[in-house]
């Protein structure tokens, strides 16, 4: 489901590059719509996968959808090719003891003292590991906290949410699919229109402004910065 000529665009986009990929023999059905109004289920369904985690995974055994995916998708997925881990020493090699210590070890950078909480600049930032886009500066806001704040991801298809009870509360971890980096976490206090408050360290990202999107590979979202 798509609210915007952009968000439509993405979509029909991702079809194309699935359909020319030689993932399936048959023609890809899924639609692209218009969203409608959603309405909340009962209160025991929000969040489900949390609150319930053996049920959630019976579900999704039971429901056929984890055989296909290692069926259909198991060492083949395209996007994950792009965007791939490198080894330990790799990572080490290129990142900084801060940035190795935030995206590998869950640590947390001081706030006020790090590069992109008061970053104005219009462009996109991705995982500093991979290099998969996950925020952009038309969902960046000004939290008050000293890390870079976003209402939402660029692409949620890049970003993992675990629950994390390291500290006495219980928060939601945010990280990266591809790289499994740790970048943050997410609360629900941020501005509208979705409510969420994206607290990321910038020590796992790396910011990418709108004229080099293009050589840089990020061709696709530039419509985002087209006004």
């Amino acid at each position: 489901f798509y609210s915007d000529e952009l968000q439509r665009k993405i979509a029909e986009e991702s079809k194309k590059t699935l359909a020319a990929s030689g993932m399936f023999t048959q023609p890809i059905v899924t639609r692209v719509l218009p969203v409608t109004p959603f309405y909340p289920a009962e209160e025991y369904h929000q969040d489900y996968y949390v609150k319930n985690v053996l049920h959630y995974n019976a579900y999704k055994k039971g429901s056929g959808r984890a055989g296909f995916i290692e069926k259909n998708w198991q060492g083949k997925d395209f996007a994950s090719k792009e965007y791939g881990k490198p080894s330990d020493a790799e990572i080490r090699d290129k990142l900084t003891r801060m940035q190795y210590e935030v995206t590998q070890k869950d640590g947390t950078e001081p706030p006020f003292n790090n590069a992109y909480w008061d970053n104005k600049n219009k462009g996109i930032y991705v995982d500093i590991v991979t290099g998969e886009p996950l925020f952009s500066s038309t969902d960046k806001f000004d939290s008050g906290t000293g890390w870079p704040s976003f209402t939402k991801p660029l692409d949620p298809e890049n970003i993992v949410e675990r629950v994390d009870r390291k500290l006495l509360a219980t928060r939601t971890e945010v990280r990266s699919k591809h790289g499994d980096s740790h970048l943050g976490h997410v609360f629900p206090d941020g501005p509208q229109p979705t409510g969420s408050r994206y607290c990321i360290n910038s020590a796992s990202l790396r910011f990418i402004p709108v004229d080099e999107l293009e050589q840089e590979g990020y061709g696709e979202f530039l419509p985002l910065f087209d006004n």
